[in-house]
Protein backbone atom coordinates (compact mmCIF):
# COMPACT_ATOMS: atom_id res chain seq x y z
CA UNK A 1 0.00 0.00 0.00
CA UNK A 2 2.81 2.43 0.85
CA UNK A 3 4.34 2.22 -2.62
CA UNK A 4 1.13 1.70 -4.60
CA UNK A 5 1.77 -1.94 -5.48
CA UNK A 6 -1.69 -2.78 -4.15
CA UNK A 7 -4.43 -0.70 -5.79
CA UNK A 8 -8.20 -0.66 -5.43
CA UNK A 9 -10.64 0.17 -8.22
CA UNK A 10 -11.77 -1.85 -11.25
CA UNK A 11 -9.17 -3.93 -13.09
CA UNK A 12 -9.42 -6.47 -15.91
CA UNK A 13 -7.05 -9.33 -15.11
CA UNK A 14 -5.21 -11.64 -17.50
CA UNK A 15 -7.86 -14.24 -16.65
CA UNK A 16 -10.56 -11.86 -17.91
CA UNK A 17 -12.07 -11.37 -14.46
CA UNK A 18 -12.95 -7.86 -13.29
CA UNK A 19 -11.26 -7.39 -9.94
CA UNK A 20 -11.71 -4.65 -7.32
CA UNK A 21 -8.01 -4.82 -6.53
CA UNK A 22 -4.79 -5.22 -8.44
CA UNK A 23 -1.36 -6.28 -7.26
CA UNK A 24 1.41 -4.73 -9.38
CA UNK A 25 4.54 -6.63 -8.40
CA UNK A 26 6.53 -4.58 -10.89
CA UNK A 27 6.55 -1.73 -8.37
CA UNK A 28 8.42 -3.89 -5.85
CA UNK A 29 11.64 -2.64 -7.35
CA UNK A 30 13.69 -0.69 -4.81
CA UNK A 31 16.57 -2.08 -2.78
CA UNK A 32 14.70 -2.01 0.56
CA UNK A 33 11.55 -3.55 -0.93
CA UNK A 34 13.47 -6.29 -2.75
CA UNK A 35 15.34 -7.06 0.47
CA UNK A 36 12.04 -7.56 2.30
CA UNK A 37 10.45 -9.52 -0.53
CA UNK A 38 13.38 -11.87 -1.18
CA UNK A 39 13.72 -12.50 2.56
CA UNK A 40 10.03 -13.45 2.65
CA UNK A 41 10.36 -15.71 -0.40
CA UNK A 42 13.42 -17.43 1.06
CA UNK A 43 11.83 -17.86 4.48
CA UNK A 44 8.70 -19.32 2.88
CA UNK A 45 10.81 -21.80 0.91
CA UNK A 46 12.91 -22.88 3.90
CA UNK A 47 9.84 -23.17 6.12
CA UNK A 48 8.05 -25.23 3.48
CA UNK A 49 11.01 -27.58 3.19
CA UNK A 50 10.93 -28.30 6.92
CA UNK A 51 7.14 -28.68 7.06
CA UNK A 52 5.90 -32.04 8.32
CA UNK A 53 2.85 -31.83 6.05
CA UNK A 54 3.62 -31.90 2.30
CA UNK A 55 7.17 -30.48 2.54
CA UNK A 56 8.69 -28.72 -0.46
CA UNK A 57 11.32 -31.05 -1.96
CA UNK A 58 14.99 -30.18 -2.16
CA UNK A 59 15.60 -28.48 -5.51
CA UNK A 60 18.41 -27.32 -7.78
CA UNK A 61 17.16 -24.20 -9.57
CA UNK A 62 14.95 -21.19 -8.93
CA UNK A 63 13.11 -20.18 -12.10
CA UNK A 64 11.94 -16.57 -12.51
CA UNK A 65 9.47 -16.13 -15.38
CA UNK A 66 10.12 -13.05 -17.53
CA UNK A 67 9.95 -10.32 -16.69
CA UNK A 68 8.81 -9.64 -13.14
CA UNK A 69 10.03 -12.97 -11.83
CA UNK A 70 13.64 -12.39 -12.85
CA UNK A 71 14.74 -9.98 -10.07
CA UNK A 72 12.65 -11.87 -7.52
CA UNK A 73 14.39 -15.17 -8.33
CA UNK A 74 17.85 -13.55 -8.45
CA UNK A 75 17.54 -11.83 -5.08
CA UNK A 76 15.87 -14.85 -3.48
CA UNK A 77 18.68 -17.15 -4.64
CA UNK A 78 21.11 -14.71 -3.02
CA UNK A 79 19.19 -14.62 0.29
CA UNK A 80 18.81 -18.40 0.35
CA UNK A 81 22.58 -18.68 0.28
CA UNK A 82 23.60 -15.79 2.52
CA UNK A 83 20.94 -16.28 5.20
CA UNK A 84 20.09 -19.99 5.00
CA UNK A 85 23.18 -21.61 3.44
CA UNK A 86 21.02 -23.05 0.66
CA UNK A 87 22.84 -22.97 -2.69
CA UNK A 88 20.64 -23.12 -5.79
CA UNK A 89 21.03 -21.99 -9.38
CA UNK A 90 19.08 -19.26 -11.16
CA UNK A 91 17.34 -19.53 -14.51
CA UNK A 92 14.86 -17.37 -16.39
CA UNK A 93 13.31 -17.17 -19.82
CA UNK A 94 13.06 -14.57 -22.55
CA UNK A 95 9.71 -13.43 -23.89
CA UNK A 96 11.17 -13.69 -27.38
CA UNK A 97 13.66 -16.35 -28.42
CA UNK A 98 17.09 -14.85 -29.12
CA UNK A 99 18.32 -15.68 -32.65
CA UNK A 100 21.92 -14.47 -32.26
CA UNK A 101 24.80 -14.86 -29.82
CA UNK A 102 24.15 -17.86 -27.59
CA UNK A 103 20.55 -17.92 -28.86
CA UNK A 104 17.62 -19.73 -27.30
CA UNK A 105 14.89 -18.87 -24.83
CA UNK A 106 16.50 -19.78 -21.50
CA UNK A 107 19.15 -17.83 -19.56
CA UNK A 108 21.10 -18.94 -16.50
CA UNK A 109 22.03 -22.40 -15.31
CA UNK A 110 20.89 -25.36 -17.46
CA UNK A 111 17.68 -26.90 -16.13
CA UNK A 112 17.71 -30.17 -18.04
CA UNK A 113 17.35 -32.99 -15.55
CA UNK A 114 17.14 -30.53 -12.64
CA UNK A 115 14.48 -30.05 -9.96
CA UNK A 116 13.04 -26.56 -10.32
CA UNK A 117 10.99 -24.24 -8.11
CA UNK A 118 9.08 -21.49 -9.94
CA UNK A 119 8.66 -18.07 -8.31
CA UNK A 120 5.38 -16.33 -9.11
CA UNK A 121 4.07 -12.91 -8.15
CA UNK A 122 0.32 -13.50 -7.98
CA UNK A 123 -1.96 -16.36 -8.98
CA UNK A 124 -5.52 -15.82 -10.14
CA UNK A 125 -6.60 -18.36 -12.75
CA UNK A 126 -3.08 -19.77 -12.95
CA UNK A 127 -2.61 -19.01 -16.66
CA UNK A 128 0.81 -17.41 -16.24
CA UNK A 129 2.23 -20.06 -13.92
CA UNK A 130 1.03 -22.81 -16.24
CA UNK A 131 3.04 -21.14 -18.98
CA UNK A 132 6.11 -21.07 -16.73
CA UNK A 133 5.69 -24.74 -15.84
CA UNK A 134 5.35 -25.65 -19.52
CA UNK A 135 8.51 -23.67 -20.33
CA UNK A 136 10.51 -25.55 -17.69
CA UNK A 137 9.15 -28.90 -18.84
CA UNK A 138 9.90 -28.08 -22.48
CA UNK A 139 13.55 -27.54 -21.51
CA UNK A 140 13.86 -30.79 -19.61
CA UNK A 141 13.34 -29.53 -16.07
CA UNK A 142 11.15 -31.06 -13.36
CA UNK A 143 8.95 -28.53 -11.53
CA UNK A 144 8.74 -29.60 -7.88
CA UNK A 145 7.21 -26.44 -6.44
CA UNK A 146 5.72 -22.99 -7.00
CA UNK A 147 6.12 -20.17 -4.48
CA UNK A 148 4.01 -17.08 -5.01
CA UNK A 149 3.96 -13.72 -3.32
CA UNK A 150 0.16 -13.43 -3.20
CA UNK A 151 -2.41 -16.21 -3.49
CA UNK A 152 -5.71 -14.59 -4.47
CA UNK A 153 -7.41 -17.82 -3.27
CA UNK A 154 -9.76 -17.98 -6.23
CA UNK A 155 -11.41 -20.78 -8.12
CA UNK A 156 -9.50 -21.90 -11.18
CA UNK A 157 -10.35 -22.25 -14.83
CA UNK A 158 -13.05 -24.85 -14.17
CA UNK A 159 -14.90 -22.42 -11.87
CA UNK A 160 -15.08 -25.00 -9.06
CA UNK A 161 -11.76 -26.19 -7.64
CA UNK A 162 -9.07 -23.77 -6.50
CA UNK A 163 -6.34 -22.55 -8.82
CA UNK A 164 -3.79 -23.89 -6.34
CA UNK A 165 -5.34 -27.36 -6.47
CA UNK A 166 -5.32 -27.26 -10.27
CA UNK A 167 -1.61 -26.37 -10.32
CA UNK A 168 -0.86 -28.99 -7.68
CA UNK A 169 -2.55 -31.47 -9.99
CA UNK A 170 0.33 -30.76 -12.37
CA UNK A 171 3.27 -30.71 -9.93
CA UNK A 172 2.16 -32.56 -6.80
CA UNK A 173 -0.07 -32.08 -3.77
CA UNK A 174 1.04 -29.44 -1.30
CA UNK A 175 3.72 -28.02 -3.59
CA UNK A 176 2.23 -24.55 -4.14
CA UNK A 177 3.21 -22.15 -1.35
CA UNK A 178 2.61 -18.45 -0.81
CA UNK A 179 3.85 -15.57 1.33
CA UNK A 180 0.40 -13.94 1.59
CA UNK A 181 -3.19 -14.96 0.86
CA UNK A 182 -6.32 -13.00 0.03
CA UNK A 183 -7.60 -13.63 3.57
CA UNK A 184 -4.55 -11.71 4.84
CA UNK A 185 -5.56 -8.73 2.68
CA UNK A 186 -9.13 -8.88 4.00
CA UNK A 187 -7.90 -9.02 7.60
CA UNK A 188 -5.65 -6.02 6.93
CA UNK A 189 -8.54 -4.03 5.44
CA UNK A 190 -10.65 -4.81 8.51
CA UNK A 191 -7.87 -3.76 10.88
CA UNK A 192 -7.43 -0.45 9.05
CA UNK A 193 -11.12 0.39 8.74
CA UNK A 194 -11.16 0.42 4.93
CA UNK A 195 -14.86 -0.39 4.73
CA UNK A 196 -15.46 0.59 1.08
CA UNK A 197 -12.58 -1.53 -0.20
CA UNK A 198 -13.59 -4.37 2.11
CA UNK A 199 -17.15 -4.37 0.78
CA UNK A 200 -16.00 -4.64 -2.85
CA UNK A 201 -13.53 -7.38 -1.91
CA UNK A 202 -16.29 -9.41 -0.27
CA UNK A 203 -18.52 -9.11 -3.37
CA UNK A 204 -15.64 -10.36 -5.52
CA UNK A 205 -14.86 -13.12 -2.99
CA UNK A 206 -18.48 -14.32 -3.12
CA UNK A 207 -18.16 -14.71 -6.89
CA UNK A 208 -14.64 -16.08 -7.35
CA UNK A 209 -13.22 -16.87 -3.92
CA UNK A 210 -12.77 -20.29 -2.40
CA UNK A 211 -15.81 -21.44 -0.46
Amino acid sequence: MEIGALKFGSFTLKSGRISPYFFNAGLLSSGPILAILSTAYASTIVSAQSSSAAPLPTFDVLFGPAYKGIPFAATTALVLYTQHNVAVGLAYDRKEVKDHGEGGQMVGVPITGKKVVVLDDVMTSGKAVRGAINTVLAHGGDVVGVVQCLDREEVGQDGESSTVKEIEGLIGTGRVKSILKMRDLIAWLEQNGMTEELASMRVYWDKYGLK
